[in-house]
């Protein structure tokens, strides 16, 4: 799926999102970034907040605290130390 990225988002218990994506909005600790298929790498740590995942229309919302989040040719990895997903529309391509 050229046109899409891959996100993986997990915790140390388990894996709670992973599929292809149009963006990844995420609370990185010198601010909220956002990322697209083809965005250049790199690796930040997270602050407390929300990482919202979007494809098309629809979105899921996960709040985090803690962790990593790589973003590289594959795709956004977030290590997140303790997340939990919340937010009205969770039907999405899980």
């Amino acid at each position: 799926m050229a046109d899409k990225l891959h996100v993986s988002l997990v915790t140390p218990e388990k894996e709670l999102y992973s599929g292809y994506v149009d963006q990844v909005i995420a609370p990185g600790s010198e601010g909220e970034f956002g990322v697209l298929v083809n965005h250049a790498p790199f690796m930040t740590t997270l602050a407390e907040g929300t990482v919202t995942i979007i494809d098309g229309a629809k979105t899921i919302q996960y709040q985090v605290r803690g962790g990593f989040a790589d973003v590289n040719a594959e795709g956004i990895t977030i290590l997140a130390e303790h997340a939990s997903e919340y937010g009205e529309d969770v039907g999405t391509v899980h």
